[in-house]
Formats: structure tokens, sequence, C-alpha cells
């Protein structure tokens, strides 16, 4: 006879934590799920069964160009809308509140994820965090990019291009972060969803 416990598989790969999932299972209330890749940025507001988890609303990263974005679709000020356009899908399918899920990936103070959670809040969805997790208002809207940007063009020009080279491939520069943060908040509190 053994004593060998066999971990189930997505514990032995690394990629849910049961501890915390049950943690937050236990609140009752719709996940609010939110996962980075190298690209984009994808967020669901999901319900737990025992079935598996019932999806009740999503947004993409994506979805962000079709309002107008032309910057990254994984900066800061992208989360944040991101998360605007997320609440305002959830908002409007009826959930008033919802419990963040970030799963193995360590919540940073003043991170996309923080970022992400501010837009989900003005959108009209309670997510129980602290205020002083959210990034400054300046890194929000793209102005900290917008002057870094500034002053890398001034110094060290090859630099510039290639830190900023997709922006630029989008004909937009750097600089016009906040002009294009306000103009895809506005469509976003516009958007019928």
């Amino acid at each position: 006879m053994t004593n060998y416990v066999p971990l189930l598989r997505r514990r032995r790969e690394g990629t849910t934590d049961y501890r915390s999932r049950k943690r937050i299972i236990t609140s009752r209330a719709p996940l609010l799920v939110v996962r980075f890749s190298n690209k984009n940025v994808t967020s669901q507001f999901v319900r737990p069964t025992p079935k598996g988890d019932q999806v009740l609303s999503a947004a993409h990263s994506r979805e962000l160009k079709k309002l107008g974005w032309r910057g990254s679709p994984k900066s800061t000020p992208a989360c944040y809308l991101l998360g605007m356009l997320a609440g305002k899908k959830a908002s409007g399918g009826g959930i008033k509140e919802a419990v963040l899920y970030n799963g193995l990936t360590p919540f940073v103070k003043g991170g996309r994820a923080a970022a992400f959670v501010k837009g989900v809040i003005e959108a009209g969805v309670e997510v129980p965090v602290g205020e002083g997790v959210f990034p400054k208002e300046d890194r929000l809207t793209g102005k900290v990019t917008a002057g870094y940007a500034a002053a890398l063009a001034k110094e060290r020009k090859e630099a510039y291009q290639k830190t900023f080279s997709g922006i630029l491939k989008a004909q937009l520069r750097p600089e016009d972060y906040p002009s294009e943060f306000e103009k895809a908040k506005s469509a976003i509190m516009g958007a019928k969803q």
C-alpha cells in the first residue's frame, strides 16, 4: 500500500490556486477575471458552477480599436479603458458587484490590473479593493508615457523609435496619448452596450 496522493492536474501544472479560488467562490459574488497576454488583455465576469464557470460578460482589448483607441492594447491607459468597457457591459447585464480573481498572477499596487479594476469601479460595478492600490491619474491618462516619449525623442532618437515602434506604426505619436485617451473614454461612455 502506498501513501502517494496525486495532486489535481491544474495544481500540478501551476495554473490554479485552489485555496484562493475556494476563498473567492464562497463570497457568492461573480468573479472578475482579467488575463494579460503578450499583446492583449482579456476580461470576463464569471459565475462558478459545479459544471464549470459560466461567463456572464466579456471584454477584450481588441474592442478598444473599434472605439478609436490606437495606442498599445496592453498599456495602463488601455487597461483602464478596458475596465470601463467591461464594467459598462456587466452593469448593463445586471451585474452590480464582483470579486477580482487573477489566479496565480500577483496583484501589484499601481499595476495594470489595478488600473483595470479602477475602470470597472468607475463604470458602476463594486469590486472590493483599497483606494491606495490604484495608479496615479497621470499614468491612467497616458501623461507619463507622453512625457517619457518627449524626453526620449530629444535625447535618444533611436531608442525612441525602438521603444514606441508599435505605436508609431499605428500612425500615433506617443506624445498624443492623453488626447487619444480622452477620445476613447468619451466613445466608451457614449457607446450603447
